[in-house]
């Protein structure tokens, strides 16, 4: 895309989990500096969440996901797409194999968490993951991250079962109840002197929504905010995005 015409429609491969991927599209439409309906995205979504678990095909043997992923992105191209945003970090281990297939863009969640972290103001410490089990065994953000000068920190034992249980009660629409095992993880994380907290699992910003960040004495990255900030850079690079979130440090409370 570079210098090249903006594209036209996004295509949205969603359904990896449903909510988060109507999640991403309410944050895209919310983000966009829009007057009026004509000045929004138009937007192509493709919700499939019959597509095969990612950690269970990539740590377990299960199914691959990969024919679904691809046959889910070109039927959004043929359907009128020129760029594709997939908000799901772990689908993302799969990145090369859907770009090198895919007729069109496919933005990545991972750079685009790295341009959040610099528009933070973070650019160097350690940095904290949440994620799935997969997308940090398989070092999805590790590279990236240490290559831009982080460190980088993962959960451990309780604070790692914490991060799958929000997961999980998100993906069984449990919302609510993922609030606490989520901040648990958080906590965790910034005991440990993280600069910042990435939301790796798109299921983890529903988990912990904004009207609870700033109670964490940390910086916290959301991937699907980010994503939605990169789609903004990419469709409408004369618009100006709503900035990512620097909550003022103060006191962590935990009940």
């Amino acid at each position: 895309m570079n210098g090249a015409q903006a594209p036209q429609c996004l295509g949205v491969l969603g359904g990896m989990g449903p909510l988060a991927g109507a999640h991403f599209l309410k944050r895209l439409i919310e983000m966009t500096p829009a007057g009026c309906d004509q000045e929004h995205i138009s937007v192509l979504l493709r919700s499939d969440p019959r597509i095969p678990d990612r950690t269970a095909a990539m740590l377990h043997g299960g199914k691959s996901p990969l024919p679904d992923m691809m046959q889910g992105i070109a039927l959004l191209v043929d359907a009128g797409a020129d760029c594709i945003a997939i908000p799901c970090n772990t689908a993302h281990l799969w990145y090369p194999q859907l770009a090198a297939n895919s007729h069109v863009p496919i933005l990545h969640i991972v750079d685009a968490v790295l341009d959040d972290l610099a528009s933070q103001g973070v650019v160097d410490g350690p940095i904290g993951l949440l994620a799935t089990p997969a997308t940090l065994a398989l070092d999805l953000y590790q590279p990236a991250l240490k290559a831009r000068g982080y460190d980088v920190l993962v959960p451990q034992s309780q604070s790692f079962e914490d991060c799958v249980s929000a997961i999980e009660l998100v993906k069984a629409s449990r919302t609510n109840e993922a609030l606490a095992p989520a901040s648990r993880a958080v906590a965790s994380l910034a005991e440990q002197h993280a600069r910042a907290v990435v939301l790796a699992c798109t299921e983890l910003p529903l988990a912990l929504p904004n009207t609870c960040r700033d109670a964490f004495d940390v910086v916290i990255t959301d991937s699907v905010d980010a994503l939605a900030r990169r789609v903004l850079a990419v469709f409408r690079p004369d618009l100006r995005a709503e900035a990512p979130i620097s909550p003022p440090p103060r006191p962590l409370t935990l009940a």
